[in-house]
């Protein structure tokens, strides 16, 4: 009787086992494109130290350089960034970033105000499969999830990606293991130091209605409820992106909010000339993102800002030996990074190297 129940036991064992190696091996790994889709889980091993983290969409994974916020004024900052998130899964960055650390102070793109409701799975999945197992990944997939979708498949991926056979390539043996896997940003910011310049701009199409939803203002709200909780000081920021058209009507909602609840707001688009930005020589991509120059200029104007405005942030540097050191390895990673993607721009004309270089 005891050899059966043990028997049945192993048995149970390795077909999980097989199980568990059948889905690692037919998930996703973000290591070609989109690889957006690696930024979540990369969180994780940096999640000590930040002082200042930045949370919302490519508005900020592409146009803010935390190491230029270091370098020039000693905050050290993450970017908890993902393809197109959504409030409430900003809020779900937020809550899952303080199991592991409390900042001084949050930086928030409001872009996502824009939106009033779940957009495309690929987002959702590039968003939310990183993030370990939690009650805040739980409550982020049920506000998140189509109707086409399937709650379950965001814990046991395998249920979403059993038929992925055929798309299988040699990346998925390569980076079979997550400690395998390459990174794709320096704290959360994603490199890029092309440049493409901004030609012709539509004009705006205009909107039936511009007033923000409920479920918006709802989370905006939680977001900062929790940011008092935890005493920590919360700032509005509007990238200086020039697409998405940024409404006035957007505007004035954020800056009566703002001033009702006793937020500072930074609207760069609208200091883009203060900031420095030049959008002939700032943009990879025509100013929906910044490239590297551009987001380095938007770094050394922002922090400047926050010292000024947050009174939660200091200079940092030279006040931890351990916290300068980790800095410095910081710092020898982007400029390795930048020198490549430069050497690629003019030789082939374009970026190649979007892996950060190892030590």
């Amino acid at each position: 009787m005891l050899r059966r129940i043990l028997s049945a036991i192993l048995s149970a064992a390795l077909f999980l086992a097989a199980l568990f190696g059948l889905q690692r091996l037919l998930v996703p790994k973000y290591m070609s494109r989109p690889f957006e889709g690696a930024l979540t889980r990369e969180y994780y091993a940096h999640a000590q130290g930040n002082s200042l983290l930045i949370i919302g969409d490519c508005e900020v994974y592409e146009n803010i350089s935390p190491l230029t916020l270091w370098e020039e004024y000693g905050i050290p900052s993450y970017i908890r960034g993902s393809a197109q998130q959504l409030l409430w899964q900003s809020y779900a960055m937020l809550e899952d970033a303080l199991r592991h650390e409390t900042p001084r102070a949050v930086l928030l793109s409001v872009l996502c105000m824009i939106y009033a409701e779940p957009q495309k799975e690929t987002y959702n999945r590039m968003t939310l499969d990183g993030m370990p197992l939690s009650g805040t990944k739980i409550d982020a997939v049920r506000a998140s999830i189509l109707p086409e979708e399937e709650f379950l498949s965001y814990f046991f991926p395998i249920l979403r990606f059993h038929s992925r056979w055929s798309e299988l390539t040699r990346e998925d043996l390569r980076y079979y293991f997550a400690n395998s896997r390459r990174r794709v940003s320096i704290n959360g910011f994603v490199t890029r130091a092309d440049t493409k310049p901004v030609g012709w701009i539509p004009d705006p199409p205009l909107l039936p209605n511009y007033e923000f939803s409920a479920m918006a203002w709802e989370y905006l709200d939680k977001i900062r409820e929790l940011c008092e909780a935890r005493g920590i000081q919360l700032t509005l920021f509007k990238a200086p992106s020039l697409t998405p058209h940024w409404y006035p009507q957007w505007d004035r909602q954020i800056t009566e909010y703002a001033q009702e609840h006793g937020l500072h707001y930074l609207n760069a688009l609208d200091r883009a000339d203060e900031i420095g930005l030049n959008f002939d020589t700032d943009t990879y991509d025509a100013g929906l993102h910044l490239n590297l120059r551009g987001a380095e200029k938007m770094a050394r104007y922002l922090g400047g800002w926050l010292i000024e405005n947050c009174p939660a942030l200091k200079d940092e540097r030279g006040t931890d030996a351990a916290l300068d050191a980790v800095w410095a390895i910081k710092s020898a990673r982007y400029r390795a990074m930048r020198d490549a993607q430069e050497r690629e721009i003019a030789e082939f004309g374009e970026v190649r190297s979007f892996f950060v270089p190892d030590d």
